[in-house]
């Protein structure tokens, strides 16, 4: 058989390949559906009556604005290292972010403690927040690894935890705009813990997914 009769039956029956969504594109799909997901759900549960006031304090605006770039760039961050091309220093995006919400929220910790004294330590349980920041965002971290399943042979690990985190930072931040914690402690504690816990699962559930996309 000459070179052009075997390449000919080879490639005979054979489909074109769609060209994937550039991770600019596919990040954006995401954050939109985020977006939506997570604004239907405030709207749904009404603002918080405090939420002028609270957004008149530069501390508060600084922690929701620092939970909210946190989770853009990890949606970024997960779209990049999806591909084999791009660097791994992509997963190092969100950590600015992800340092600043900590560090608002720490020193949001000190200024109760000064201002409230020993009461500042007393833990209240919030099993909404727990609720809320995990039944909204396994969806969402499930919808983003369908969106980069192909990253299951490239970089699986990284991928998975940061688009758990990513469902989980947009998550607190919507909460925050209709469930009330007087406490900055609280708010580390229990959306803190809360997004700990969905970037966990979302690391260990979305491997099936990635392992079906390689069969």
């Amino acid at each position: 058989m000459r070179s052009e009769e075997l390449i000919g039956e080879l490639a005979a029956g054979l489909r074109p390949v769609r060209r994937m969504a550039s991770p600019w594109r596919q990040a954006a799909l995401w954050l939109g559906l985020a977006a939506m997901a997570v604004g239907t759900a405030v709207l749904a549960n009404g603002l918080r009556h405090d939420l002028h006031q609270r957004m008149l304090m530069p501390q508060e605006v600084g922690q929701w604005v620092a939970s909210v770039l946190a989770g853009v760039l990890a949606a970024v961050a997960a779209a990049m290292l999806a591909r084999p091309d791009r660097s791994w220093r992509w997963a190092l995006l969100p950590v600015p972010a992800l340092l600043a919400w900590f560090a608002s929220l720490g020193w949001g910790c000190l200024a109760d403690l000064a201002r409230l004294g020993p009461m500042a330590g007393q833990m209240r349980t919030s099993w909404p927040c727990l609720r809320f920041i995990l039944a909204m965002g396994i969806p969402l971290a499930a919808a983003q690894f369908w969106l980069l399943r192909h990253a299951g042979p490239v970089r699986p690990l990284p991928v998975l935890l940061l688009g758990g985190l990513a469902s989980a930072a947009l998550c607190s931040a919507g909460l925050s705009l209709f469930h009330h914690l007087d406490a900055a402690l609280m708010v580390l504690l229990w959306h803190g813990g809360a997004m700990l816990l969905l970037v966990l699962a979302g690391a260990l559930l979305g491997r099936p997914l990635f392992m079906q996309s390689q069969a």
